[in-house]
């Protein structure tokens, strides 16, 4: 390793940062820096190591949050800067604002269309369900493979994996109504998820810093699809009500139309509105997951004792079981976009021992989870769906064990945060993977039942 590594990795970590907060330019971010690194070498200077420095020239520097909040009364005008939908000129690839709009209308045109045609060429309602996804995520993957120019050999990656994946799904003689059908239509959409998330990262899937970049990115597209979705509901109703009030049917053109276009085009519309409008959002994620975080740990720690007293393990429903999978993976996702939304140069505080409560919660949940998941094998044999769930609460309690422990480490000062960081992102390729068992060899194995 060379000499100061850990130093300008905390710089690098510190700047990222800085260039987040919204008021702030890159020139601007380029003078805090100098600031920074002058500080650090005062204080090397007076024989403190390269993280006792960096620590007191954070210190000295004051408070970001408070620099970002004076950059902001100064300089007003770029907050409204940011907030317009197209700026003027090239953003800093040297990519025309209207360019890029025209391909995201094009391409969300392309998708809505798709899944018009799906609706009507696909008369088999569960080759439909399996193949909808295969319908939307391409259009997603072009646009990014567009926006990072994509080097051939990833494009091409990315395609025969699209194309494999669509010939599984729809010539795999699945029997009519099987559990494997449905795992396979369940799972698709996370390998495909991932495939977008390959081209998000322009092919650099190594990198840590790109694997959170993405995870941050699903947490905004989620923020910006449900205003987008919501929006677009009360204007359906206003136009429903007046068709309605004049005695014409609305019905057809919303059913056959409107919902096919409109649902796949705003997903591509809310990408692209991350991609502009990031900074935006970057304030309200820290809000969302200091609110839903403490509500999340309340609502676990309510349903512990209510499955402890529900009776025998064998006898819990499996819809019961299916719901608390759901809210665990739910749990997973609030961890992750905690994670992310989180300045990893500050100390550890309340809200990370909320956190590993959470964790420690999700853990105890899982553990109930498996024990009556293992305990109906035992009583009525294995299915593809008992061997599923099985599989995926497996990973979850590894997954969280190891979280629990970084947290924890954390907390009490032995561990940085990037290592917290590192695996979170550096674990999920391993959901990409078990996906892509469910869908590719559990039919097969289980006989396409």
């Amino acid at each position: 390793m060379t000499p100061h590594a850990e130093l300008e990795a905390q710089i690098d970590r510190w700047r990222g940062y800085v260039q987040r907060r919204q008021a702030i330019s890159p020139a601007d971010v380029e003078e805090l820096e100098d600031h920074l690194r002058e500080q650090i070498a005062d204080r090397q200077a007076t024989g403190l190591d390269d993280e006792e420095a960096f620590l007191v020239a954070i210190k000295r520097l004051g408070n970001l949050d408070a620099v970002s909040h004076e950059f902001a009364r100064e300089h007003s005008e770029r907050l409204w800067k940011q907030l317009v939908l197209v700026p003027e000129g090239p953003d800093g690839a040297g990519t025309s604002p209207w360019r890029e709009l025209a391909v995201v209308l094009t391409l969300a045109v392309g998708a809505g269309l798709a899944v018009k045609a799906g609706l009507a060429w696909i008369g088999d309602g569960d080759a439909l369900m399996r193949s909808l996804g295969l319908l939307v995520f391409p259009f997603l993957a072009a646009y990014f493979a567009w926006k990072r120019r994509l080097t051939g050999a990833v494009a091409a990656t990315l395609c025969i994996a699209f194309v494999v994946l669509a010939v599984v799904l729809n010539v795999y003689p699945f029997a009519k109504d099987g559990a494997t059908q449905m795992l396979a239509a369940l799972h698709a959409p996370v390998i495909l998820w991932l495939l977008v998330g390959v081209a998000y990262v322009g092919g650099r899937w190594r990198s840590d810093k790109r694997r959170m970049d993405f995870v941050r990115f699903t947490g905004e597209l989620a923020i910006y699809y449900t205003l987008l979705a919501l929006g677009g509901a009360v204007l359906i109703a206003l136009t429903s009500a007046t068709f309605q009030a004049i005695g014409a049917d609305f019905e057809p053109v919303l059913e056959g139309w409107i919902l096919p276009l409109a649902m796949p085009g705003a997903l591509l519309v809310a990408t692209w509105l991350v991609e502009a409008k990031q900074q935006v959002v970057e304030n309200i994620a820290p809000v969302l997951t200091r609110v839903f975080t403490p509500l999340t740990v309340v609502m676990l720690l309510v349903l512990l004792p209510v499955l402890a007293t529900a009776g025998g393990l064998v006898d819990v429903d499996r819809n019961l079981l299916i719901l608390m999978d759901a809210i665990l993976v739910l749990v997973l996702c609030l961890l992750l976009y905690s994670i992310s939304a989180r300045d990893s140069v500050t100390v550890p505080g309340l809200f990370d021992a909320l956190q590993l409560v959470l964790v420690v919660a999700a853990l105890a949940l899982d553990a109930v989870m498996l024990t009556a998941m293992v305990t109906r094998i035992a009583e009525f044999g294995y299915s593809p769906n008992k061997v599923a769930a099985l599989g995926l609460n497996i990973l979850l309690l590894v997954h969280l064990l190891r979280a629990a422990w970084l947290a924890f480490g954390f907390l009490r000062g032995r561990r940085p945060f990037a290592a917290v960081e590192r695996w979170q992102t550096g674990y999920l390729p391993v959901y990409g993977a078990w996906a892509a068992l469910v869908v590719l060899a559990f039919p097969p194995i289980f006989g396409f039942a």
